[in-house]
């Protein structure tokens, strides 16, 4: 089991960054792949993001590849996601998510989730 809490959400202009974190509970963190999805108001939610439990392999969806990078401390327990060049479009609640298989795009549906943190890009 793996409880997740995400943090670093908050208002940014267009163009900015933001950095959100992801503290994950318990001492088996580095067997879990890891994952960033978002939900924006009236639509479904999507994947972001996806790291291995080494961290050698990532894999982003293609509206955020080249501004987006997602990393991880498997000795802080923590995955990031460092995102610049936001855009308006980029408003969402953001989850963090874990699961012990990797898979990633919108087929992945990992068993741990986090309570999401908000991100407001305003133009």
């Amino acid at each position: 089991q793996v409880q997740l809490v995400e943090s670093g959400g908050g208002l940014v202009q267009a163009g900015g960054s933001l950095r959100l974190s992801c503290a994950a509970s318990g001492r088996t963190f580095s067997r879990y792949a890891m994952g960033w999805f978002r939900q924006a108001p009236g639509k479904e939610r999507e994947f972001v993001a996806a790291i291995s439990w080494s961290g050698g392999s990532t894999y982003y969806a293609d509206s955020v590849k080249g501004r987006f990078t997602i990393s991880r401390d498997n000795a802080k327990n923590t995955v990031y996601l460092q995102m610049n060049s936001l855009k308006p479009e980029d408003t969402a609640v953001y989850y963090c998510a874990a699961d012990l298989s990797l898979r990633y795009g919108s087929s992945w549906v990992p068993v741990h989730w986090g309570q999401g943190t908000q991100v407001t890009v305003s133009s």
